[in-house]
């Protein structure tokens, strides 16, 4: 297992630094530069004005080199500043010849250093941790939901095939699963929290949750994405309910006369919990960037927030920093599921 994990994490080391040069490229190629460079200056900037602000803001250097800088393992750009100054990534601002000398000479993600946001105009570092707790709050009560709902409702439609129950969960399941957040959300705010029709039930807003969430304010949101998730992990949990309840040792149990309920709980559920498992590890990442829909919709100044206002202002250290998080969440998550797995399903042997 040991060995596994090693090899497992190398890989992951391997794919998350191609996914996140792939994301660098993009995000800095010229015409997201150009706009940077207007946005920060002047919109009418000539294009020598334009290469001009790049150069001196440690634009303009190689992809790879730059890459290397934001990595960390390649020594960060250095400019002159006016007034004698001296401006670089690793100094805060212009500074004098012999401050810029006591600067590190590596700033980056290795070291800690996320660079500072153009929208916001804060440190990265800062700006993620924040938004990642605000969503960790709602991906928390999501899961509380919708992990325990979806296994109810499974197990009970698998355990006896083809009945009316089990007609009428899975139909729910695939009603769930086959609407959209941005459908369901606007469905929610429309009954339940708008005055034009009558039932203002829900009289908060999600944006107050951030600080103070309720009931009121926060419902809402958590039961537009966990009905998305809940059909899913429904459907795949009946299927796998209903391959276990046709197993020899199943039948076997019955002819020895055991109950029903035995069968189920001592027997049947384990086995049958092991592929919804691997589906409930991977709504992680979805939950994480899946988010996006709903925050905007409600307005929840989350994680997937910040991920659109990154992308619609050319925030490209905000982006990118977004992007890493992403990537880092989908390798580990995938990574634990593996191992789940194993565990799960002595049967599976790691060779």
């Amino acid at each position: 297992m040991g060995l596994f994990i090693l090899r497992r994490t190398g890989v992951m080391v391997l794919t998350a630094l191609c996914l996140t040069f792939i994301v660098f490229f993009l995000t800095n190629l010229y015409p997201n530069l150009e706009k940077l460079a207007k946005t920060q200056g002047n919109f009418r900037m000539s294009d020598e004005a334009v290469a001009s602000w790049l150069d001196n803001n440690g634009y303009s250097g190689p992809m790879l080199f730059r890459y290397g800088e934001w990595l960390g393992v390649t020594p960060g750009w250095t400019r002159d500043a006016a007034e004698g100054k001296v401006r670089g990534r690793c100094i805060d601002g212009d500074v004098l010849p012999e401050v810029a000398a006591e600067a590190p000479a590596y700033c980056g993600i290795i070291q800690g250093y996320w660079g500072r946001s153009t929208v916001f105009k804060e440190p990265v570092a800062g700006i993620i941790g924040e938004k990642l707790g605000l969503t960790g709050v709602l991906m928390f009560w999501v899961l509380v939901l919708m992990v325990p709902t979806a296994l109810i409702v499974g197990v009970l439609a698998g355990m006896r095939e083809g009945s009316a129950l089990d007609r009428g969960l899975s139909t729910f399941s695939i009603i769930t699963t086959a609407t959209p957040e941005y459908v369901s959300g606007v469905i929610f705010i429309a009954v339940f929290a708008s005055s034009a029709v009558g039932l203002k039930w829900f009289k908060g807003t999600a944006t107050s949750a951030m600080s103070q969430p309720t009931f009121e304010n926060f419902f809402l949101p958590v039961l537009t994405i966990a009905l998305y998730g809940m059909g899913y992990i429904a459907r795949m949990t009946r299927a796998s309910m209903t391959e276990v309840m046709t197993a020899q040792y199943i039948r076997t149990a019955r002819l020895k006369g055991v109950s029903f309920g035995n069968i189920v709980l001592k027997h049947a559920l384990r086995n049958a919990l092991i592929a919804p498992f691997t589906v409930i590890m991977l709504q992680f990442p979805w939950l994480l960037n899946g988010v996006v829909i709903v925050e905007t919709l409600f307005n929840y100044k989350g994680f997937g927030w910040t991920l659109v206002q990154a992308a619609s202002n050319n925030d490209i250290d905000l982006l990118l920093a977004v992007s890493v998080v992403s990537v880092a969440v989908v390798l580990v998550t995938q990574l634990i599921s593996d191992i789940g797995y194993v565990y799960l399903n002595p049967r599976i042997r790691l060779s």
